[in-house]
């Protein structure tokens, strides 16, 4: 399989719609303001039928394995950590996540208790996967992950992923082994695909785009999510803030507060994992889930008037659906 991941191809513009069915009936706000923890401390989520709680805030370490040196993102994982975001998502160098595996294998080696840890194999055969999957753990100096995905799931040979031996199957034997305690799906597009794996599979969690603009086009918010939690599956949010830099999918600064509080707003999500390359980032966000509040109906209006402006503009820029 090549080496290097498409994320863009999609769906031709599904913006059929609205903010407010997205956020489905009108939600009470002690859905959206979950529990904290002490003082100064992020709050916590059930991350479904896991029983595990985690942080709101999930710590994306691609641009920090893209932008740091080794020291300076060891030091920036050490002190998220210490500031209670201590739900780690990696992958291998060949996803476009450089050295994040081997900052976080330095950080683990003396703290792998306080860490949830989760990784990622972009492969579609039992074999790659399993293979993939060991690399992944020696890279992390540890001899298991807390969770593992079947990742990009819209970009993979589909057929194969769900056969026999296929990745899925690969994943299953890795939590027999206890190589991973949970095993779940992520990805950007073509959402049919996942219901068809939550009828498959027994996945723990999932992990999908989930934004204020693409739910116009995806809208993994509706189409999925809503039959992922009836089966208790936790679900996890990502491109809280659009697609990648530079492809002219991203939301200019004054939106991201509102963004990630319409990611935080969606029924049954346990956590954000957002892509943070500075420590400047890092403290932003924190500061953003720690003073999490339910939107209001006028922004919830005015997000609707810009997301479907934007998703005009972005189209299928995550790839086809």
């Amino acid at each position: 399989m090549c080496e290097s991941i498409s994320r863009r191809t999609l769906l031709q513009g599904a913006a059929t719609s609205a903010l407010a069915v997205t956020l489905g009936e009108e939600t009470r706000a002690a859905d959206l303001a979950p529990r904290a923890g002490e003082p100064g401390q992020l709050p916590m989520r059930e991350l479904g039928k896991t029983g595990v709680r985690v942080p709101i805030l999930g710590y994306g370490t691609a641009p920090l394995g893209l932008r740091r040196s080794l020291s300076e993102g060891i030091a920036i994982l050490n002190e998220a950590i210490d500031r209670g975001v201590t739900y780690m998502d990696t992958a291998p160098r060949f996803m476009n996540y450089g050295q994040a595996q081997v900052m976080l294998g330095e950080v683990l080696n003396a703290r792998r208790k306080k860490v949830f840890l989760v990784t990622k194999c972009f492969r579609s055969t039992y074999d790659e996967t399993l293979q993939l999957l060991e690399q992944n753990l020696k890279e992390l100096k540890t001899d298991h992950a807390d969770l593992v995905y079947v990742h990009s799931l819209g970009d993979l040979d589909y057929e194969t992923v769900i056969g026999p031996k296929g990745a899925f199957a690969a994943l299953e034997k890795a939590r027999e082994m206890g190589l991973t305690r949970f095993i779940g799906v992520s990805g950007h597009n073509r959402p049919r695909r996942f219901l068809e794996v939550l009828e498959r599979f027994d996945i723990d969690v999932m992990m999908n785009v989930v934004n204020f603009v693409d739910q116009f086009t995806y809208n993994f918010e509706n189409r999925v999510w809503p039959v992922a939690a009836r089966k208790k599956v936790g679900l996890v949010g990502m491109k809280v803030f659009g697609g990648i830099k530079g492809t002219g999918a991203w939301l200019p600064a004054e939106h991201m507060p509102l963004a990630y509080r319409y990611a935080q707003s969606l029924p049954h999500i346990t956590t954000a994992v957002i892509g943070m390359g500075t420590r400047d980032e890092l403290l932003q966000n924190i500061a953003w889930a720690q003073a999490l509040k339910p939107l209001t109906d006028a922004e919830r209006a005015q997000m609707a008037d810009l997301g479907r402006r934007l998703a005009a503009e972005w189209r299928d820029h995550l790839g086809p659906a």
